[in-house]
Protein backbone atom coordinates (compact mmCIF):
# COMPACT_ATOMS: atom_id res chain seq x y z
CA UNK A 1 0.00 0.00 0.00
CA UNK A 2 1.52 3.05 -0.94
CA UNK A 3 0.87 5.98 1.27
CA UNK A 4 1.21 9.75 0.00
CA UNK A 5 2.17 12.28 2.41
CA UNK A 6 -1.14 14.08 3.23
CA UNK A 7 -2.56 10.46 4.03
CA UNK A 8 0.60 9.79 6.06
CA UNK A 9 -0.21 13.13 7.95
CA UNK A 10 -3.06 12.24 9.01
CA UNK A 11 -2.41 8.69 10.11
CA UNK A 12 0.13 9.97 12.58
CA UNK A 13 -1.86 12.46 13.89
CA UNK A 14 -5.09 10.22 14.30
CA UNK A 15 -2.59 7.72 15.87
CA UNK A 16 -1.01 10.37 18.32
CA UNK A 17 -4.33 11.74 19.50
CA UNK A 18 -5.52 8.25 20.34
CA UNK A 19 -2.52 7.01 22.20
CA UNK A 20 -2.70 6.32 26.20
CA UNK A 21 -0.96 9.59 27.32
CA UNK A 22 -0.56 8.06 31.11
CA UNK A 23 1.85 5.08 29.84
CA UNK A 24 4.26 4.81 32.84
CA UNK A 25 7.75 3.02 32.24
CA UNK A 26 8.57 -0.28 34.26
CA UNK A 27 10.87 1.19 35.88
CA UNK A 28 12.96 4.21 36.46
CA UNK A 29 14.88 5.71 33.60
CA UNK A 30 15.70 8.77 34.56
CA UNK A 31 19.13 7.86 36.47
CA UNK A 32 20.59 5.51 33.84
CA UNK A 33 19.95 8.38 31.03
CA UNK A 34 21.61 10.70 33.65
CA UNK A 35 25.09 8.26 34.12
CA UNK A 36 25.01 7.98 30.04
CA UNK A 37 24.85 11.46 29.49
CA UNK A 38 27.88 12.61 32.44
CA UNK A 39 29.61 9.43 30.97
CA UNK A 40 29.31 10.71 27.88
CA UNK A 41 30.92 14.11 28.46
CA UNK A 42 33.74 12.81 30.34
CA UNK A 43 34.54 10.85 27.36
CA UNK A 44 34.36 13.76 25.11
CA UNK A 45 36.20 16.22 27.52
CA UNK A 46 39.21 12.76 27.53
CA UNK A 47 38.77 13.02 23.57
CA UNK A 48 39.33 16.93 23.27
CA UNK A 49 42.20 17.10 25.92
CA UNK A 50 44.49 14.76 24.59
CA UNK A 51 45.07 15.56 20.97
CA UNK A 52 45.44 18.84 22.61
CA UNK A 53 48.36 18.08 24.56
CA UNK A 54 50.10 15.75 21.71
CA UNK A 55 50.14 18.72 19.31
CA UNK A 56 51.51 21.20 21.99
CA UNK A 57 54.01 18.42 23.37
CA UNK A 58 55.04 17.63 19.45
CA UNK A 59 55.65 21.63 18.95
CA UNK A 60 57.67 21.88 21.82
CA UNK A 61 59.98 19.00 20.80
CA UNK A 62 60.52 20.31 17.56
CA UNK A 63 61.09 23.51 18.93
CA UNK A 64 63.67 22.28 20.81
CA UNK A 65 65.26 21.14 18.36
CA UNK A 66 65.49 23.10 15.87
CA UNK A 67 66.37 25.67 18.42
CA UNK A 68 69.61 22.83 19.44
CA UNK A 69 70.25 22.41 15.78
CA UNK A 70 70.80 26.58 15.36
CA UNK A 71 72.88 26.94 18.58
CA UNK A 72 75.21 24.04 17.45
CA UNK A 73 75.68 25.77 13.60
CA UNK A 74 75.65 29.22 15.07
CA UNK A 75 78.67 27.86 17.79
CA UNK A 76 82.21 28.40 16.33
CA UNK A 77 84.02 24.67 15.86
CA UNK A 78 87.18 24.54 18.58
CA UNK A 79 89.48 23.34 15.45
CA UNK A 80 88.29 26.43 13.07
CA UNK A 81 89.21 28.63 15.99
CA UNK A 82 92.14 27.29 17.14
CA UNK A 83 93.68 26.68 13.51
CA UNK A 84 92.60 30.15 12.87
CA UNK A 85 94.47 31.81 15.49
CA UNK A 86 97.20 29.91 14.79
CA UNK A 87 97.67 30.34 11.21
CA UNK A 88 97.64 33.95 12.04
CA UNK A 89 100.15 33.77 14.62
CA UNK A 90 102.43 31.85 11.86
CA UNK A 91 102.06 34.42 9.12
CA UNK A 92 102.72 37.31 11.50
CA UNK A 93 105.30 35.19 12.75
CA UNK A 94 107.25 34.54 8.53
CA UNK A 95 106.40 38.36 7.81
CA UNK A 96 108.55 39.16 10.58
CA UNK A 97 111.06 37.09 10.00
CA UNK A 98 111.06 37.31 6.59
CA UNK A 99 114.13 39.27 5.66
CA UNK A 100 116.21 37.90 8.53
CA UNK A 101 118.80 34.56 7.86
CA UNK A 102 117.38 31.07 8.96
CA UNK A 103 120.51 29.47 11.02
CA UNK A 104 119.08 26.16 9.49
CA UNK A 105 118.73 25.44 5.35
CA UNK A 106 116.16 22.15 6.25
CA UNK A 107 113.42 24.21 8.39
CA UNK A 108 111.34 24.85 5.89
CA UNK A 109 110.82 20.80 5.51
CA UNK A 110 110.70 20.92 9.22
CA UNK A 111 107.35 22.75 9.37
CA UNK A 112 106.36 20.93 5.96
CA UNK A 113 106.06 18.16 8.24
CA UNK A 114 104.34 19.50 11.01
CA UNK A 115 101.58 20.86 8.46
CA UNK A 116 101.33 17.41 7.35
CA UNK A 117 100.73 16.43 10.49
CA UNK A 118 98.29 19.36 11.37
CA UNK A 119 96.09 18.62 7.74
CA UNK A 120 96.03 14.50 9.60
CA UNK A 121 95.12 15.78 12.79
CA UNK A 122 92.20 17.92 11.21
CA UNK A 123 91.03 15.14 8.99
CA UNK A 124 90.54 13.03 12.71
CA UNK A 125 88.84 15.63 13.86
CA UNK A 126 86.02 15.66 11.31
CA UNK A 127 84.99 12.46 12.98
CA UNK A 128 85.43 13.40 16.31
CA UNK A 129 85.36 17.26 16.76
CA UNK A 130 85.03 17.35 20.66
CA UNK A 131 87.70 14.50 21.24
CA UNK A 132 90.27 16.30 23.33
CA UNK A 133 93.38 14.17 22.59
CA UNK A 134 93.06 15.27 18.98
CA UNK A 135 92.56 18.41 19.72
CA UNK A 136 95.69 18.70 22.80
CA UNK A 137 97.45 17.19 19.88
CA UNK A 138 96.33 19.97 17.49
CA UNK A 139 97.35 22.54 19.53
CA UNK A 140 100.83 20.79 20.39
CA UNK A 141 101.50 20.66 16.64
CA UNK A 142 100.66 24.58 15.89
CA UNK A 143 102.93 25.75 19.37
CA UNK A 144 105.94 23.06 17.68
CA UNK A 145 105.19 25.18 14.03
CA UNK A 146 106.09 28.85 15.96
CA UNK A 147 108.50 27.14 17.74
CA UNK A 148 110.45 25.96 15.04
CA UNK A 149 109.80 29.23 13.19
CA UNK A 150 111.03 31.26 16.10
CA UNK A 151 114.04 28.88 17.01
CA UNK A 152 115.75 29.22 13.44
CA UNK A 153 115.04 32.72 12.94
CA UNK A 154 115.79 34.24 16.65
CA UNK A 155 117.53 31.59 18.85
CA UNK A 156 117.48 31.85 22.35
CA UNK A 157 121.23 32.60 23.09
CA UNK A 158 120.96 35.49 20.77
CA UNK A 159 118.45 37.11 23.29
CA UNK A 160 121.15 37.06 26.00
Amino acid sequence: MKMNKPNFDDYLNKSLNTLDKNIAPRKNLWTGIERAIVDNKSIQKNTRVWPKLTAIAACSIAGLIALNMFVMNSEPQPVMVMSDYFTQQKQSLLVQYKNQEALTTNWQAQLQELEEAEQAIKEALENEPQNRALLTMLAQIYQQQLSLINKVHAPHWQHI
